[in-house]
């Protein structure tokens, strides 16, 4: 096989109980990208189509995360990474864990996948790091393993994916604002008061508890974020008022997409989850602020595979 190209999701991160920890895959939004073998060693950065990003492969996410596996895989050949890039970094949907993801999985195939896709997290963390300002996998997890995805450990890289309740769709409206995740995570506190911390353990062993015992009720009253969303509502417009409009129309939670300005709702069926869709737009309409609204169910699977040649 010398050349793959691949679908790299998008995800939702923290799911308000559970920063840097939780996060989930998502299945209609996505990049496209084509990795080639070439004959020099080593990556480069061929056609960049859809947002503006650095074809210097010291700089771009997905060069650096591929790097960082072809230090440890030596080739003799190279690779390149062509993106159609659809999802807008600074979106909250997991732009660069896309790119950082895609590559290494892609590369991964291309060399006979010696590794895992769980493995695979520790290369992709390096482009992640770059993006970000911090390794973090909540957002690469979902997208290499697909579903609800729990990061234990991010120094020993310990995750566990986690079961899926069928009904569950997601809702997410981006409003056309850029968020870098090196901002949103700059006015973040240090250390969190006591009663606060224990309030958020509890809703993230309970959000656990209910995906695997398909309680949708459960699940409902544990999306509560007591320790980061206080701080990064301020950067969205109007979040608290169009995180009320999507509980009032049924959803069973709200809350920030990663670092924002995304906003997701999870819903219990596709009917519930337009309904849901149609009143957070509402908000946006009108500020007269443009904005992108997606339906997604959970995506099992993560990264797909388009064609291979």
């Amino acid at each position: 096989m010398n050349q793959i190209e691949i679908f790299a999701p998008g995800s939702v991160a923290n799911i308000s109980c559970g920063f840097d920890v939780l996060g989930f895959c998502l299945d209609p939004i996505g990049d496209i990208m084509r990795i080639s073998k070439t004959k020099t060693p080593g990556v480069s950065i061929g056609k960049v189509t859809g947002q503006d990003l650095p074809t210097d492969p010291e700089k771009n996410v997905a060069s650096v995360a591929a790097m960082a596996l072809l230090k440890e895989t030596p080739t003799e050949f190279g690779f390149q990474i062509d993106i159609e890039k659809k999802i807008k970094p600074g979106s909250g949907i997991g732009s660069s864990a896309a790119s950082a993801a895609g590559a290494v999985f892609g590369i991964n195939q291309l060399l006979g996948a010696p590794y895992t896709n769980n493995e695979l997290i520790r290369f992709a963390l390096a482009g992640e790091a770059i993006a970000s300002g911090a390794a973090h996998a909540d957002n690469l997890a979902p997208v290499l393993l697909g579903g609800f995805t729990l990061v234990r450990s991010n120094k020993t890289l310990d995750v566990i994916k986690l079961p899926n309740p069928s009904e569950l769709v997601a809702t997410v409206i981006h409003p056309n604002i850029e968020l870098k995740t090196i901002h949103s995570r700059a006015i973040l506190k240090p250390t969190i008061p006591l009663n606060k911390a224990i309030e958020q353990w509890g809703n993230l062993g309970a959000f656990v508890s209910a995906l695997y015992t398909d309680d949708y009720d459960l699940l409902s009253r544990s999306m509560k974020d007591k320790v980061i969303e206080p701080y990064r509502a301020m950067l969205i417009p109007k979040f608290e008022q169009t995180r009320q409009a999507a509980l009032k129309s049924g959803a069973l939670g709200s809350g920030i997409s990663g670092s924002g300005p995304s906003i997701f709702a999870l819903s219990r069926g596709m009917q519930t989850a337009k309904k849901v869709g149609e009143a957070m737009a509402d908000v946006y309409k009108k500020l007269d602020l443009k904005h992108q609204l997606y339906f997604s169910k959970i995506n099992t699977q993560g990264i797909k595979i388009l064609s291979q040649l």
